[in-house]
């Protein structure tokens, strides 16, 4: 039992659902939460609208740290946790050192893997490699291209957005490229319910670019597609996502993926004093907006634990986000209801992509 008059939260990442967090308690806590943010970044780098570098047609907004630590009322310290001691209440940090908390808020985030045969959008330098496929399909050495849905891609959006966007260079360009998406979906989206999939169905079809829905494919080469049981598809490059993992952090009991098991409220199952939002969770659906809305249900929790009368709401996901293209920008929203909706409004403005109810205020507007 916590009988500190403040309580002592240590938040480890430096991504969205941290900064969320940070905000939250803030707002919710005041003085009765002391928060130290560690981070082994100096920026907040919002990779949602990274899709749009590699036609040099928008950059990936980033935020310095430590002014939005401060602005939270947080204390940044450099680092990187590698292990948990729960029962002393300690961090382990990657230099040897070691940081007592009262509670800890983990947002760390989940592990990536680039495929090998494959441009894995998403991973480090992949922005710079589309780029460069971008250039030689201008240049006439690429024809056919195949955007590949992997089989546990929880967030597919960013691969239907690089479709799109191929498509509209091409035809700035009077290209007529190949462009086929291969997915296990039974239709693009689906995860936003039907009229946001059947809407998008019928974008692509204008654009030019083929679907091939539940399909399981295996990419075997760098110019070889296996769809299993359907043949195989030749292409001249490949683009799919990087798989993902848990951290499988030492200390803390993970699922067999490496992930933390958490509550509604955020809460690790097994760890005691010890929270966690966005990716390291078990949570499917991994995405910047989702993982917001896990760091609020955590912050709201830790903030009531701190004596703030606040009445603590658990996690109750509301998908939304937005496809981009050069051209346009298209909301989509999902709410828990099931109800399925896409329109040309923002959800939120600025339309920075990011969802955050306390970060998105904080975030400088879009240039």
């Amino acid at each position: 039992m916590i009988d500190r008059h403040t309580l002592n939260v240590l938040i480890a990442g430096g991504g969205c659902a941290a900064l969320e967090a940070a905000f939250r308690l803030q707002h919710v806590a005041g003085q009765r939460v002391r928060t130290t943010i560690l981070a082994p970044d100096e920026y907040l780098a919002t990779h949602a609208k990274a899709v749009l570098v590699p036609f040099a047609a928008g950059a990936i907004p980033r935020e310095p740290l430590a002014g939005l630590a401060s602005d939270a009322g947080a204390r940044l310290r450099r680092g990187r946790m590698t292990a948990v001691d729960a029962a002393e209440h300690r961090v382990i940090t990657a230099d040897g050192g070691a940081i007592d908390y009262d509670v800890l808020l983990i947002a760390i985030g989940a592990v990536s893997r680039a495929h090998p045969h494959a441009l894995s959008f998403g991973g480090p330098g992949s922005e710079r490699h589309m780029h460069g496929l971008i250039q030689d399909l201008e240049a006439g050495f690429v024809r056919r291209i195949v955007f590949v849905v992997p089989e546990d891609a929880t967030w597919p959006v960013p691969l239907y957005e690089l479709a799109l966007l191929t498509a509209e260079r091409a035809y700035d360009m009077c290209l007529t490229p190949e462009l086929t998406i291969v997915t296990p979906e039974h239709a693009p989206l689906e995860l936003f319910g039907f009229e946001v999939s059947g809407a998008l169905t019928k974008q692509l079809i204008d654009a030019g670019v083929t679907v091939i829905t539940d399909t399981h494919a295996e990419v075997m080469t760098t110019r070889m597609v296996n769809l299993r049981g359907a043949g195989l598809l030749a292409a001249d490059r490949v683009v799919t996502l990087p798989a993902f993992e848990g951290p499988a952090l030492p200390g803390l009991p993970h699922d067999a993926a490496g992930y933390l098991r958490v509550d509604p409220h955020g809460r690790v199952v097994g760890a005691p004093d010890v929270y966690a939002a966005g990716d390291v969770t078990h949570h499917r659906v991994k995405q910047g907006g989702l993982a917001c809305q896990q760091a609020d249900a955590a912050a709201d929790a830790i903030a009531a634990r701190a004596g703030a009368a606040i009445e603590p709401r658990p996690y109750a996901p509301a998908l939304q986000g937005v496809l981009l293209t050069e051209h346009a920008e298209t909301f989509l929203r999902r709410g828990s209801t099931k109800d399925a909706s896409g329109s040309d409004r923002a959800l939120r403005r600025p339309p920075a992509k990011l969802a955050g109810r306390e970060l998105s205020r904080h975030l400088s507007a879009p240039a």
